[in-house]
């Protein structure tokens, strides 16, 4: 029975995730017994003292968020397996808990493009590698769609204390910004720090600014004032596949060994993107309309009689604003829909995909690979633990 430390903050929802998956390994395989040190152990006793602790305690394993600073081969010599969940930077010495954050930043540019936007910001921290992974996947995408000269960034120098923020040269900034702009911040809480630096400004959201953050905490989202959208990561997945790691890590010291990668698995939508970005009030109409009715079976002849333009012109004008078709834009948004759904439910994928409008369920798989790249069954494999095979 193995004996493994988790040094975290339990407080985040991240880490909560990536306990359940851990606890979900064990409950499947040879129960561990686990030791949940707080980091503020690591603060007081330092790294010495979390490692004299272990031995003490006869660890076999230890996760957690270590500074780069500290030596963490030290417990590879006291014969303990060490992984590192993502902090500041990534550790040569042992695997480490990470995320696929350029994932996360195309999908944020894909969302927002989805909407209109033209302008875009980011706002994070500087020398924090996840933070600047996501900004550059971001702005890479806004500059291969044409729009590089229109994004703009604020990446905060310090990363201590982050339950408060300086306001005065972040309201300048905000200020500053062209209106209306899409803005994605880091995680969450930077979220939620940028809607209360707007409402001190006086900046409407979502109409002035639309704000999205990462990790779908639900409690830091649905704090915020307005409740912020977010992009969730499979973290529980990440939890079970690094209990996994540590486990075959435990059983043969040398094995090989690789990142554990947590990739992003969909969009939740709150009041602080719940708008389309567009100048076009035909088209923010039919969008308005698509996103409110995307659970139910529509297509492009429910949506002509909306607005008082022809077929031909409002599809003309719908792809200068979205960059796609109105079949096209419905087909995606559907697939999406349909991908989270896979997420939420154990249902069969049948009555999932009939569920949400699709009435070809015979090429449901093709359909759904040629939007996210693998069948539905191959998703629901990849992003959730051990459920009862299904079928389309």
């Amino acid at each position: 029975m193995s004996r493994i430390i988790l040094l975290t903050d339990f407080s985040e929802s991240y880490a909560q995730g990536l306990l359940k998956g851990i606890a979900e390994y064990s409950r499947q395989n040879t129960p561990w017994v686990l030791c949940r040190m707080p980091l503020s152990y690591r603060e007081i006793h330092g790294m010495k003292g979390v490692l004299r602790w272990a031995k003490k305690w006869k660890a076999d394993g230890i996760i957690g968020q270590f500074y780069n600073s500290e030596k963490v081969e030290i417990f590879k010599e006291a014969g303990i397996v060490a992984v590192a969940q993502d902090f500041k930077y990534r550790f040569k010495e042992v695997p480490n808990i990470t995320n696929d954050n350029y994932l996360v930043g195309k999908m944020a540019a894909d969302y927002f493009f989805q909407k209109g936007f033209r302008n875009f910001a980011f706002y994070g921290f500087k020398g924090i590698v996840w933070s600047m992974e996501r900004c550059d996947s971001f702005r890479e995408q806004i500059s291969q769609h044409g729009f590089g000269d229109n994004f703009y960034e604020y990446q905060n120098p310090q990363f201590e204390d982050l339950w408060y923020y300086e306001s005065s040269s972040l309201n300048d900034w905000l200020k500053s910004l062209p209106k209306p702009i899409a803005l994605m911040t880091c995680d969450d809480n930077q979220g939620h720090f940028i809607l209360e630096a707007c409402r001190d400004c006086h900046i409407n959201i979502p109409e002035e600014i639309s704000v999205l953050g990462v990790d779908n905490d639900e409690n830091v989202c649905n704090l915020s004032d307005p409740p912020l959208s977010s992009i969730g990561l499979n973290v529980v997945k990440g939890g079970y596949e690094t209990a996994k790691l540590l486990d075959a890590m435990i059983n043969n010291k040398n094995c090989d060994y690789q990142d554990v990668v947590i990739g992003p698995t969909y969009i939740v939508t709150r009041q602080s993107t719940d708008i389309y970005s567009t100048s076009d009030h035909h088209v923010s109409v039919v969008l308005k309309y698509i996103h409110q009715n995307s659970d139910k079976k529509i297509n492009v002849n429910d949506i002509i009689p909306l607005v008082p333009l022809s077929r031909r012109l409002l599809e003309n004008r719908f792809k200068q604003v979205t960059g796609m078709p109105i079949y096209q834009y419905l087909f995606n948004l559907r697939m999406k829909k349909l991908a989270q759904k896979l997420l939420e439910t154990n249902a069969p994928i049948l009555d999932i995909a009939l569920q949400i409008g699709f009435s070809d369920y015979k090429n449901i798989s093709r359909q759904f690979k040629t939007v996210m790249g693998c069948t539905p069954t191959e998703y629901r494999e990849m992003h959730v633990l051990k459920r009862k095979p299904e079928d389309v």
